[in-house]
């Protein structure tokens, strides 16, 4: 396993952060405890968490877990989210001070700690002001409730807002960015990746795996079946099945991803996975898992430095298609006439 910052932070992490959002829903809870105690006996130091997990319930399995496993404990960096409802009221959502502080205090309960080292806003809230939520969390980081805060499913300029606000009011800035990444979903290069590296936020990866697309699992015009993320649904999960199977472009990148992976003896998996990690301002990626052997076969890409020309191979493979201006031919024909010296 390699470590890395945890954004600007002092703080160090595994670069594959173990995610839990299959905990007490996919995995029970003895599953889930040999997975978080098979990661932590690969090196792994980062588990990641949110409220509405299983309606709190991961967050009281790590908990569990944590308390029954002291010194490992001692050595993880736990994070979690706050933003979506968890009750009826009015104020059981958002980003608000007052909604902020019953969230925290219930993930610190459920969790069994009296602080998290990273806690993060699960989406923006266009109803509160920024700076009310930003004052909350430089109060928590204060208080010693939290050390570090990030934001999840930000755009570029929410990110790059909440930095200089933060840094207008002298107030702890955040670390750390959790978008949906992976080589099947690259938009967000095109303004969060650069506002990320601009502001010096550690990237942290969801779904690297693009819902087990970027596994092999799935074959060209065969409706998925059995124990998958799109089960016998085959419109579970971030895209429609049938969108993506049309799509020459998902074949075109699997291809690529089996074609290394055939050349190096690995798995399609940690392939993909090591795509990820080598990209800029990705501090970690969050693997998720519901059994033992598919967290140590994700964990196998922790050692795997793919080559220059297998990065390029994926990259190219994987090349987002953007027809419309700003990020299209017509936008970067602008960008040269603008940068291009007249006269």
């Amino acid at each position: 396993m390699q470590y890395r910052t945890l954004g600007r932070s002092g703080a160090v992490v595994s670069t594959h952060c173990l995610g839990t959002m299959t905990f007490g829903a996919e995995a029970d809870e003895a599953t889930s405890g040999a997975i978080l105690t098979a990661f932590v006996e690969a090196g792994g130091t980062f588990v990641d968490s949110a409220d509405v997990y299983s309606r709190g319930v991961s967050e009281e399995i790590v908990g569990r877990w944590l308390a029954a496993h002291p010194t490992e404990a001692a050595q993880l960096v736990v994070a979690t989210k706050g933003r979506f409802p968890m009750g009826d009221g009015p104020n059981d959502a958002g980003l608000s001070r007052r909604h902020l502080r019953d969230a925290l205090d219930a993930s610190l309960r459920r969790l069994g700690v009296e602080h998290v080292d990273l806690y993060q806003m699960h989406a923006w809230d266009a109803h509160t002001p920024i700076e009310e939520t930003l004052r909350f969390l430089d109060d928590a980081v204060s208080a010693g409730k939290i050390g570090y805060y990030g934001f999840s499913n930000y755009l570029g300029w929410h990110l790059t807002k909440a930095v200089h606000v933060a840094r207008a009011h002298g107030w702890a800035a955040p670390v750390t960015l959790q978008p949906q990444y992976n080589l099947l979903v690259r938009d967000i290069e095109h303004e969060v990746v650069p506002a990320a590296l601009d502001a010096g936020v550690g990237l942290l990866p969801w779904s690297p795996l693009a819902g087990g697309w970027l596994t092999g699992k799935y074959r060209r015009d065969v409706d998925p079946t059995g124990a998958t993320r799109l089960g016998e649904n085959p419109q579970r999960g971030m895209e429609a099945w049938a969108a993506r199977n049309a799509d020459e472009r998902t074949w075109q990148v699997v291809d690529a991803v089996r074609s290394v992976a055939e050349g190096r003896g690995v798995t399609m998996s940690q392939v993909a996975l090591a795509w990820l990690a080598q990209q800029p301002a990705v501090t970690s990626v969050i693997l998720g898992a519901r059994t033992v052997e598919q967290l140590t076969d994700n964990l196998g890409a922790a050692d795997l430095e793919l080559t220059a020309e297998e990065v390029e191979r994926l990259t190219e493979a994987s090349t987002p298609r953007v027809d419309d201006y700003p990020y299209g031919p017509a936008g970067v024909k602008q960008r040269e006439r603008t940068l291009t010296p007249q006269g």
